[in-house]
């Protein structure tokens, strides 16, 4: 949580959230490393998450990654688990699973692991599908400050704060 946002505020923001996919008739499906299904436990916190939330996939290792959500090895070895590329393939793997319209993904580093990542380290895949268009695809890696459990929350929120921007510019291409 940011240092100015109270508890309550946050939980305010994913009932928020929450309506604005209500609203747009969005069934979400989440693919989670890092925040290890923190993104989906928020919305299901709330009465009539069943509304929105159709499935959550929590693939920390690099084969679940792939056996589950279909991470091809070459996208790890060649990109590194800590990138928009994974985080993309996890996102598509776990829409064609889902049969969903929206699905989020995540993948990162919440502590030291890896000198060449900064602890805080997430990256982020929202896909929207609709009949009419092409997926519209979007990435982003983001640096969260923190101990593990702040760095894991925070993105989780992050997560879903992105998904009305995003959305507004999917239906720019509409």
């Amino acid at each position: 949580m940011s240092a100015n946002v109270t508890e309550a505020e946050a939980d305010d923001e994913t009932r928020g959230v929450a309506r604005f996919l209500r609203d747009r008739s969005l069934r979400l499906v989440t693919a989670e490393s890092c925040t290890g299904g923190l993104i989906a436990a928020m919305l299901a916190d709330l009465p009539g998450a069943g509304e929105i939330l159709d499935s959550a996939f929590v693939v920390y290792s690099p084969q679940a990654k792939q056996s589950v959500l279909g991470v091809r090895k070459h996208t790890i070895d060649s990109f590194n688990l800590t990138s928009e590329a994974v985080a993309r393939e996890m996102a598509l793997g776990a829409l064609r699973i889902a049969q969903v319209n929206l699905s989020i993904a995540n993948t990162g580093v919440a502590d030291p692991v890896d000198p060449r990542i900064p602890a805080g380290t997430q990256c982020f895949a929202w896909i929207f599908r609709f009949g009419d268009i092409d997926d519209a695809v979007y990435t982003e890696t983001k640096r969260f400050e923190g101990d593990r459990t702040r760095v894991r929350r925070e993105a989780a929120r992050y997560a879903l704060r992105r998904i009305a921007h995003y959305c507004a510019q999917t239906d720019r291409r509409r």
